[in-house]
C-alpha cells in the first residue's frame, strides 16, 4: 500500500497542471476592453464606474507644439548636399559608418551568446562610468578641465587648430 501511495504521488508530481497546449504567453500593447454589463439578475452587485474613472493614466490630449514640413526638410538636407565639395568622400565614409554599425551589431551578438561576458561586461562599463563621474563630473574643476577638452576636441576635428 505504501509503494503504491508513493508511486501515486510521484505521478502526480510529473503531471503538468495545464496542458502544454494551453501555454502560450501573450504580449500585447493594448488595453483590455472593458466589459460590457448585462441586466441579469446578479448585475445589482456590479459597480459601476463612470468612464472619465475607468482608466485614468490611458487618457491623454492631443497638443500639437510644432510641426515639421516635409518639403522644408528635404529643401534643408538639398541645400546642405549641394554645400558638399567632396560627395563621394561623404559617401564611402556613410557607407562605412553603416558597415561598421553592422559588424559592431554581430560582434556584440556574439559577446552576449558567451556566458558569463556580458555580466562582466556590464561590470567593467559600471566600473568605467563610476571612475569618470568621479574624475570629471564630480567636483567644479574637473567639470572646467573636461569642458576645456571637449572645446579642443571640437577645434581639431573642425580644423581650426
Amino acid at each position: 500500500m505504501a509503494a503504491a501511495a508513493s508511486s501515486m504521488a510521484a505521478t502526480a508530481v510529473l503531471i503538468p497542471r495545464v496542458p502544454t497546449a494551453v501555454r502560450t504567453t501573450r504580449c500585447s500593447a493594448l488595453l483590455p476592453l472593458p466589459s460590457l454589463v448585462s441586466t441579469a439578475p446578479f448585475s445589482s452587485s456590479v459597480k459601476l464606474i463612470p468612464e472619465s474613472r475607468r482608466f485614468p493614466l490611458v487618457q491623454t490630449k492631443a497638443t500639437e507644439e510644432s510641426s515639421v514640413d516635409a518639403g522644408e526638410l528635404f529643401s534643408d538636407l538639398k541645400e546642405k548636399w549641394d554645400k558638399v565639395e567632396n560627395k563621394s568622400t561623404v559617401i564611402v565614409y556613410g557607407g562605412g559608418a553603416i558597415v561598421a554599425v553592422w559588424l559592431s551589431s554581430i560582434l556584440v551578438g556574439a559577446i552576449n551568446s558567451v556566458p558569463l561576458l556580458p555580466k562582466i561586461m556590464e561590470l567593467v562599463g559600471l566600473g568605467y562610468t563610476a571612475w569618470f563621474v568621479y574624475r570629471y563630473l564630480l567636483f567644479k574643476a574637473s567639470r572646467k578641465e573636461l569642458a576645456t577638452d571637449i572645446e579642443e576636441l571640437k577645434k581639431k576635428i573642425a580644423g581650426n587648430e
